[in-house]
């Protein structure tokens, strides 16, 4: 129903005033995070920042909360994607996933203890040194080469679940980047494999963490329905488009949001 001014009155937007044109740029931001995410992660740059631009009266946790619904729409839809056509080593996507949801909780649980700004200098210490290594060593991630068989592959990739789903759990944005990080620079798999483990371990992450803020009553359900609406149509269309251009294509768009990622934080900082 159309209110005075222009505003909508959509059930379950919690009392957030809305105009088509915030509606329209919240359904364009999800779309836009769903396919960033489908990719090669760090959607959460789009969606979270948006959402509380969008709503200012949406509190901060709320903005995470519902970021995690429209994420895990959308990874749910890439995920299936890129199973159906490059058929992911599940045998690697499962452990780190089990790890990852339940690091997420833990990492949920300290959130309130350990402040972020304590932490964000060390990721950007962390990211940066990913992007001078990624851009220097071209080579990396053309073709899988991994480095370990059996328990030590598994182990490998236990840990990094295990430390991904902390940092989830903590902070959150770039949680599908660090995934690729740890799949291509640790492991040695090429970009579109890893691209696609990374989405199933992300599902289990966004999971964990809607198993904190769902029963606290934090999400803005209407809000997160739509941009995850919009999240998971970018998603389809994002990792149909990694599965047809390759490797190369992941690479870049990988470089652009670590980048990205790195400014968003350091702008975090400053401010």
């Amino acid at each position: 129903m159309v209110l005075a001014d222009g505003l909508i009155d959509v059930p379950g937007f919690g009392g957030l005033e809305i105009t088509l044109a915030v509606l329209l740029l919240l359904v364009l931001a999800g779309f836009s995070a769903g396919w960033v995410d489908a990719v090669v992660g760090g959607g959460g740059l789009i969606q979270v920042p948006a959402l509380l631009v969008l709503f200012p009266d949406m509190s901060a946790v709320q903005a995470l909360a519902t970021n995690k619904v429209g994420s895990i729409m959308g990874t749910s839809t890439s995920s299936i994607t890129y199973y159906r056509r490059i058929h992911p080593d599940m045998r690697t996507a499962a452990p780190m996933a089990v790890c990852a949801l339940l690091a997420s909780v833990g990492g949920a649980a300290l959130a309130s203890h350990i402040p972020e700004a304590a932490l964000r200098p060390i990721i950007i210490v962390v990211l940066v040194g990913v992007l001078v290594y990624t851009l220097l060593k071209p080579q990396v991630g053309t073709v899988t080469e991994l480095r370990w068989e059996g328990n030590r592959h598994y182990g490998a990739a236990a840990g990094i679940g295990l430390a991904v789903g902390l940092y989830d759990g903590l902070l959150g944005p770039g949680t599908g980047s660090f995934l690729v990080m740890g799949l291509v620079g640790v492991i040695g798999y090429a970009f579109l494999p890893a691209s696609a483990i990374a989405k199933i371990v992300n599902f289990a992450t966004n999971l964990g963490a809607l198993a904190f803020f769902v029963p606290a009553g934090h999400v803005v359900w209407g809000v997160g329905l739509v941009v995850g609406t919009a999240n998971l149509c970018g998603a389809y269309l994002g990792a149909r488009m990694a599965v047809a251009k390759g490797n190369r294509f992941v690479r870049i768009a990988f470089l652009v949001v670590v980048a990205a990622l790195i400014g968003r934080l350091a702008w975090d900082i400053l401010g």
